[in-house]
């Protein structure tokens, strides 16, 4: 179907623009060197995903209520932030009753 095909797109597209990121990081970072600096190069990358889920975060919770306690925090995480960040809620969710929480997807990799 033409949604399916868009979905792909977006996908590859999004792919690709992930791989540059990484390359230009580690690129950046070289210095003309042969070895690159990766635990600088890990730093980088991972500032840029906090910033990013910070990003998602603030827009997915702009319109939404404040969370009362533990179980609203755990609702949205499994159907409104999966939902768009994999398109899809999550599988399972486990406690032990003591703070402790599993999610589980059966696709995640």
């Amino acid at each position: 179907t033409l949604f399916r095909s868009q979905l792909m797109a977006d996908e590859t597209l999004f792919e690709f623009l992930h791989m540059e990121i990484v390359s230009h990081v580690y690129k950046s970072h070289s210095h003309g060197q042969e070895e690159q600096e990766p635990a600088k190069c890990l730093g980088v990358l991972e500032q840029m995903g906090f910033r990013v889920g910070q990003g998602l975060i603030e827009r997915l919770t702009k319109e939404t209520p404040t969370f009362k306690d533990e179980l609203d925090i755990l609702k949205f995480i499994c159907k409104d932030l999966w939902t768009n960040i994999f398109r899809k809620q999550i599988d399972n969710l486990r406690t032990n009753h003591q703070g402790t929480y599993v999610l589980q997807d059966n696709r995640f990799h």
